[in-house]
């Protein structure tokens, strides 16, 4: 995790958007990853966005996961989804993507409805404390990564959880094919 310096998320909600810590709060005892696992550590937010962070704190890319919220559409209706990718891909939006939703047109959402509809930071959004009627799309390589670096709804901090974690948060498929390798 680079040079990272994490701690219990569940002590820091100083480093934590509301919906992320009210979420952590109410973490299933069931679930396959124990609270205490997901961790959290400030960082600057001028470094939030992927490739700087991951080059100011010595995180791969592929220990990266980014959190991307989708809007599709069909006819009067618009669903919002979230998409988990590592770093090292991208969403199939208007492929795979889109025919999960079941929508005509499928898009990336606009920044301001993002930052509404979740409460959460641009360049934080993370599928922690999303809201209960989305769907969270992970791609299967980020439950296969041991740990991933993630969004904490803010941008002046990161979470750390074990992959598998994010394939079994309420609302989550886990999803083979549904990104692309970059280059």
């Amino acid at each position: 995790m680079g040079s990272l310096q994490t701690e219990s998320a569940q002590s820091r909600s100083d480093l934590l958007a509301v919906p992320v810590a009210k979420a952590l709060a109410v973490w299933p005892a069931d679930a396959p990853v124990d609270v205490d696992q997901v961790l959290v550590a400030p960082i600057d937010p001028t470094l939030a966005d992927t490739a700087a962070f991951c080059e100011a704190y010595g995180v791969t890319l592929a220990e990266s996961a980014n959190c991307v919220i989708v809007a599709g559409r069909r006819g009067e209706v618009t669903k919002y989804a979230a998409c988990i990718v590592l770093a090292t891909t991208r969403a199939d939006v208007n492929g795979m993507v889109r025919r999960l939703l079941d929508v005509r047109k499928c898009s990336f959402a606009p920044m301001d409805e993002a930052v509404s509809l979740t409460g959460m930071e641009f360049g934080g959004i993370t599928p922690i404390g999303l809201p209960a009627d989305w769907p969270i799309l992970v791609d299967s390589r980020v439950i296969a990564a041991p740990h991933v670096i993630i969004g904490s709804g803010v941008r002046h901090s990161k979470i750390a959880v074990p992959g598998p974690a994010l394939g079994a948060l309420p609302g989550a498929q886990v999803i083979e094919g549904l990104a692309k390798e970059v280059g």
